[in-house]
C-alpha cells in the first residue's frame, strides 16, 4: 500500500507538469449494441477520429468504455475496453484533443443495421452486395486480475480472459464469423473448475453468418440477435429477410443452460420477428418491431412470450422509446381440500412495460422521463419448485426524471429522480443524484465533478457525497482519474449507522496504438474494518 500512496502522491505533482489545453466534450448516446460493437450517436463527429477513446461519467469521474473503430457524420462504430456494463440510451461522452498538424481521418460510412438509428433514407440503401466483399477481421483479448484485501476476511484473487472476434467476408466470401469467449477462475481454486469447466469458461457467441444475398442471411451457432434481445442467446440456426423498409427473420434451437451458461439439448426454443424502419433526410426515424417467442423444458412449455418495441425521432429534438412484453402462456392456482395444481391459461398478461421520452428543449437543456412496470419472468418448468413465492411478488413500477444543462462550455448540472414503489413494499424508494462538472480547472487543465445522492427505502436511508478529479497526464498517452467519496447510511432496523470514506485512483495507458493497460484501485474504510480491491486489464486488439 506504501507504494499505491506514493503513486498517488506523483499523480497529484504530475497534473501541474503535462497539461494540454481540450476540445469542447461532445455528449452522445448509445443508439444499438451488440456482442462486438457499440453504436453511439452524436449531434456530430467532426471532432472525433477513428481511435478516439469515449467515456462515460461515473461516481464523479470520466471512465474511458470505448475506442473509436469506424465512423459517420452523426455515428461511431466502437469497441469496449473496459469491463463496465453498458446499456441502450447510456450517455458517452467524448473528450476530443487538440492535435498539432495531423490530417483528420476520413469518415468511414457505418453500415446500415436495422436498430441502428440511421440519417440514410431506407429507399436508398443498395440491394445488392459489393462485387469484391472486402475481408475484416478485428478483436482484441485481453487479460483481467481482480484482488480484494481487507483487515477482517482473506485476500482473494481472480484472473478473467476475454477473446472476442469479429471476421467479416473472410478471405472476400459471403462468410462471416463472430465469437465473445470468457475463461475467469479464482487464485489457488483450480478444484471449481475441475468440477465443471463451466464454472469459469462462458461463451457468450460463437456463430457464422452466410450472407445468401443483400437482403437474405442465416446464422448457426450461438448468437444474441439483436431483434429477440429478450430472449437471449440462442443456440441454433436463425435467418433473416429484408424487403424494402421490412425485416423479417426466424430462428430455432436452444437456450443455453440456466445454471452454468453451457449447452442443454432439453431447453428448446423457437420464434420469430417482423420489424419495420424507415429514416428521412433530416434524421428523424421510426423504428417498430414485434417478435413471438416459446421456450420449453425437456418437452413441457416453459415461458412463452410476445413483446413490441418502438422508437421514434421525427420530431425535431424529441426521441421517444418504448416496450412492451406480454407472456401468452400462465398457469392459475388451484385450491383443493387435499393438494394444490396449477391449470394452464392462455390469456395475455403484461409482464414488462417500458417507455422512456427524452426532449431537447434547447441546445443547452434536455429532459427525460420514463416510466417501467415489470412483474417477476416465471418460467414454469424450471422454477416450479418456487412458482408459488413469484406468484406472490407484486408488480414493481417505477418512475425516472432526469434534466442536463449546460450554462457554458465548460460547466454541466445535472439532476436524476427516481421513485419506485410495489404494493408489498412499506413504503416507496425514493433517490436523487445531482452533479456539477467543471472543465479545465485552471492550473489543473481537469474536469472535475461534485456530486450527491440521497435515498430512501424501506430499509435504509442514505447519503454519498463526491468530489472527482480527471484529466490527461500525458496527452494521449494516460489518462487518470482521483477520487473520494463519503457515505452514511442509516438502517430502519438499527441504531448504528455505516460511515465509509472511499478512495479511488484510476489509471489508463495507452501502450502502444492497439495495446492498452488500465489500473483501478477502490479503498473503503471504515471505522474497524478495511476493504480494498485492484483491478488491473491489458488489452491487445487487432
Amino acid at each position: 500500500m506504501k507504494y499505491i500512496l506514493s503513486v498517488f502522491l506523483l499523480f497529484i505533482l504530475v497534473l501541474n507538469l503535462q497539461g494540454q489545453t481540450q476540445a469542447e466534450s461532445k455528449e452522445g448516446t448509445i443508439s444499438f449494441m451488440t456482442s462486438q460493437n457499440i453504436y453511439v450517436k452524436f449531434q456530430s463527429t467532426a471532432t472525433i477520429l477513428a481511435g478516439d477513446t469515449l467515456f462515460i461519467v461515473q461516481d464523479a469521474k470520466m471512465i474511458p468504455v470505448l475506442v473509436v473503430k469506424d465512423l459517420s457524420s452523426i455515428s461511431c462504430v466502437c469497441t469496449p475496453i473496459s469491463a463496465k456494463q453498458l446499456s441502450v440510451a447510456d450517455k458517452i461522452i467524448s473528450r476530443p484533443k487538440i492535435v498539432q498538424s495531423k490530417k483528420p481521418a476520413e469518415a468511414v460510412a457505418i453500415p446500415v443495421i436495422q436498430q441502428t438509428t440511421s440519417t440514410v433514407d431506407t429507399g436508398t440503401v443498395k440491394k445488392e452486395l459489393p462485387k469484391e466483399l472486402k475481408q475484416n477481421i478485428n478483436g482484441r483479448i485481453s487479460v483481467s486480475s481482480y484482488s480484494n484485501f481487507s483487515n477482517v476476511s482473506a485476500t482473494s484473487e481472480r484472473l478473467r480472459y476475454n477473446f472476442s472476434l469479429d471476421a467479416r467476408n473472410i478471405g472476400g466470401s459471403r462468410l462471416s464469423a463472430e465469437t465473445y469467449i470468457s475463461f475467469s477462475h479464482k487464485i489457488n481454486n483450480w478444484n471449481e473448475i475441475k468440477n465443471d469447466i463451466y464454472n469459469g469458461l462462458k461463451i457468450y457467441s460463437l456463430s457464422v453468418n452466410y450472407a445468401i444475398n443483400a437482403k437474405n442471411n442465416i446464422w448457426i451457432g450461438r448468437k444474441v440477435n439483436p431483434m429477440l434481445a429478450n430472449a437471449g442467446a440462442v443456440d441454433g440456426v436463425q435467418y433473416e429477410t429484408k424487403f424494402r423498409s421490412f425485416t423479417a427473420g426466424a430462428f430455432a434451437g436452444t437456450r443455453p443452460d440456466y445454471m452454468n451458461y453451457s449447452f442443454n439439448a432439453h431447453l428448446l426454443q423457437y420464434g420469430g420477428y417482423f420489424g419495420h424502419d424507415f429514416a428521412n433526410k433530416k434524421g428523424g426515424s421510426v423504428q417498430t418491431s414485434v417478435a413471438f417467442v416459446e421456450q420449453m423444458n425437456n418437452g413441457y412449455i416453459d415461458r412463452r412470450f410476445a413483446y413490441l418495441q418502438h422508437s421514434n425521432s421525427l420530431l425535431k429534438n424529441l426521441y421517444l422509446f418504448g416496450s412492451v412484453e406480454f407472456d401468452l402462456f400462465n398457469k392459475v392456482r388451484n385450491i383443493t381440500t387435499q393438494d394444490t395444481t396449477y391449470t394452464p391459461n392462455n390469456k395475455p398478461t403484461m409482464s414488462n412495460l417500458y417507455v422512456s421520452l427524452r426532449y431537447r428543449v434547447i441546445k443547452q437543456l434536455s429532459l427525460s422521463l420514463s416510466y417501467s412496470n415489470r412483474q417477476n419472468i416465471i418460467y414454469y418448468e424450471t422454477y416450479k419448485s418456487i412458482i408459488d413465492q413469484l406468484l406472490y411478488q407484486s408488480t414493481m413500477q417505477g418512475y425516472t426524471f432526469q434534466i442536463n444543462f449546460r450554462p457554458g462550455k465548460k460547466v454541466s448540472i445535472g439532476t436524476n429522480a427516481g421513485y419506485r414503489f410495489s404494493k408489498t413494499d412499506p413504503k416507496p424508494s425514493k433517490n436523487l443524484y445531482s452533479y456539477v462538472t467543471y472543465n479545465n480547472v485552471p492550473w489543473l487543465n481537469a474536469s472535475a465533478t461534485l456530486s450527491a445522492t440521497f435515498m430512501q427505502t424501506s430499509y435504509i436511508n442514505g447519503s454519498i457525497y463526491s468530489l472527482g478529479l480527471s484529466r490527461d497526464i500525458i496527452p494521449g498517452k494516460l489518462y487518470g482519474g482521483l477520487s473520494y467519496r463519503y457515505v452514511d447510511y442509516k438502517f430502519v432496523n438499527s441504531e448504528t449507522p455505516l460511515k465509509q470514506n472511499m478512495a479511488e485512483m484510476d489509471l489508463n495507458w495507452s501502450i502502444m496504438k492497439k495495446l492498452s493497460l488500465s489500473v483501478n484501485y477502490e479503498g473503503t474504510f471504515e471505522k474497524s474494518r478495511n476493504y480494498e480491491m485492484i483491478y488491473v486489464n491489458l488489452t491487445q486488439r487487432f
